[in-house]
This record gives C-alpha cells, structure tokens and sequence, in this order.
C-alpha cells in the first residue's frame, strides 16, 4: 500500500548552529523565500519555501557538540545530501563560490543531458544542484 500524501513535497528539517550564517545560505545566496520564525520550546525555527518543499532551519537554544559525520555521500550513512533542480546551474554555483562557500563537486556531466554540481553549506551538509537538458 502506498502511502497517502496531503500535499506534492516533503518538508525538511536542518539543525543548525547559527541561524544568521544558515540563512544567509538558503535565503540570500540560494533565494529561498522567507516565511516567518517560529519560537519553540528550547528552539528556533525558521521556516523558507523553495518550490513547494517547506525548508526548515532549527536552531537550538543549547547547541549539541555531536554533529553529522560531513563529506557527502561518502562520508556517512544517512541523509548526505538533497538535490534542486535548476535550469542555471553554472550560474548559481558560481553564484556560491563568490558568496565564499565550498563548491565540493565541481559542475560535471552525469549522463547525458544531467549535470550536477554540490555546494556545502555551512553546517557541512551538501545540497546537489541539478541541471536536467535531456
């Protein structure tokens, strides 16, 4: 049986260390559109759309010092990545390295028509550009 959706996307969630540099990220460099913060106990979060997926970044009043193992795909099981897919990808990846963060995949073909590149934001997490001309 497979699940029932209530709406088209996911929700996702990233614990963050500091909201000003995660925001500066998905907001100002990626564009994610801004929607509200939210006071929880003992959290904040601040909730952008991209697309139709609601991205939320949770800061927590007390930072744990355990963290995700970083490195992508290859570093860890787990979630070590999410894709967006772009109709700009050089563009934007460029757009990232000038803003001064990490490009560890380099923009390159996948197969043919798909290119990808991966940024790392600056909780270590990688998010995969997607470029689809097939």
């Amino acid at each position: 049986m497979a699940i029932e959706l209530g709406k088209d996307s996911i929700d996702i969630g990233i614990v963050v260390r500091d909201s000003d540099a995660a925001l500066k990220f998905y907001r100002d460099t990626l564009g994610f559109e801004y929607v509200t913060a939210m006071q929880m106990p003992g959290s904040t979060m601040h909730r952008l759309m991209c697309g139709t997926t609601l991205v939320k970044l949770v800061k927590h009043d007390v930072v744990s010092e355990n963290a995700d193992h970083k490195g992508g795909p290859g570093g860890a099981t787990g979630i070590r990545y999410w894709t967006i897919t772009i109709p700009n990808l050089e563009e934007m990846t460029d757009k990232c390295r000038a803003a001064g963060y990490t490009v560890a995949v380099e923009p390159r073909d996948v197969r043919p028509g798909v290119r990808i590149s991966m940024i790392e934001d600056p909780d270590g997490n990688w998010v995969e550009f997607l470029e689809n001309n097939a």
